[in-house]
């Protein structure tokens, strides 16, 4: 088979399409041949160096895929050869075929086309599981979604919506925020132009957000807390604005305020399989009513991923970006 390999850190030329040996499935694995998978952030730090694969987990990028089971190991129940699914992965995806943790696996939802749904589970995963699981978001609080142009984004106000969330968003550019405002964001932050502080503020009538997904980390530590609503949840899920930063515990303490740190990739696989079960429970059905679906930026062939990731760091899209295996 073929994958995009890393054969030296570096920048997206680093990405080369070469032949590999195919994988094959252990206890309790199943193979799948890929039709699509998905651009992330975490794949750039990869190829940068700046973020390793799990140990046993594959050193291919790539930490979602669709396409169909071509094989099962010992030990699984409840898959069959040919079924069409999409999975969160350790690493892998850039490839044309990837082995997956049984308990990773999702059934494509109603409506979705096969390699569409390759934009769905690293985004519904750390949604659902950032969001609600940590969050407890519930229906009426806001919700403040720094990056609302992103695959994240984008999930984040279509599944919030849903489930009768308000939902603030900071993005950059008039452009990004009118496609947030069609997936039914209500509190529109240009962050370029405004302070997301004082917008947050002015739109709740100074209570805050209940609960902040952030990806941008140290930069904005302090202004999320200062967004914040008394009992408010702080989840912090990316550092493209840095790692270290100061936190005024007294400004946290008087909001009587949670800040959560999580990251997918390295967790173990029972806690990522309880993860894929939620998201397969509670996101899955509005999947299927049409009330969330995956929004792709674009796609391209899986030879050209060193293209998609040039689009990703430019941060000019909106939604996911999709890579298409030879065979799609």
């Amino acid at each position: 088979m073929h994958a995009i390999t890393i054969p030296e850190p570096g920048g997206p030329e680093a990405l080369v399409w070469a032949e590999v040996p195919d994988p094959v499935p252990g206890e309790g694995e199943v193979l799948v041949e890929v039709v699509a998978s998905a651009v992330n952030r975490a794949d750039v730090l990869q190829r940068q160096g700046h973020y390793d694969p799990p140990p046993g987990s594959s050193t291919y990028p790539g930490l979602e895929c669709a396409g169909r089971v071509a094989a099962l190991g010992p030990g699984v129940t409840g898959w069959a050869v040919g079924d069409e699914v999409c999975a969160l992965l350790a690493g892998g995806g850039y490839a044309e075929k990837v082995v997956v943790p049984a308990g990773q696996l999702l059934p494509v939802p109603a409506g979705v086309p096969l390699a569409e749904a390759a934009a769905l589970p690293e985004v519904a995963c750390t949604v659902w599981s950032n969001v609600f699981m940590l969050g407890r978001l519930t229906a009426g609080e806001t919700l403040l979604l720094h990056g609302g142009g992103s695959g994240i984004g984008t999930m984040g106000i279509q599944v919030a919506k849903a489930l009768g969330a308000r939902v603030a968003v900071t993005a950059g550019g008039p452009e990004k925020l009118a496609r947030c405002a069609e997936l039914g964001a209500d509190i529109l932050i240009d962050y370029r132009e405004q302070d997301f502080v004082a917008e947050i503020r002015k739109a709740t009538d100074g209570a805050g957000a209940d609960v902040i997904l952030d990806i941008v980390g140290a930069k904005y530590l302090a202004q999320n807390v200062k967004a914040l609503a008394v009992n408010g949840r702080l989840a912090v899920i990316g550092m493209q604005g840095g790692v270290k930063a100061e936190l005024n515990i007294g400004a946290l303490l008087s909001k009587r305020g949670t800040i959560t740190a999580t990251s997918l990739r390295a967790r173990p696989r029972a806690e990522k399989a309880a993860i894929v079960a939620a998201v397969r429970e509670n996101v899955w059905p509005l999947v299927a009513e049409g009330r969330v679906r995956p929004i792709v930026d674009r796609t391209l062939p899986m030879a050209e991923a060193a293209e998609a990731h040039r689009v990703l760091e430019s941060s000019s899209h909106v939604g996911k970006i999709l890579l298409l295996a030879p065979t799609a």
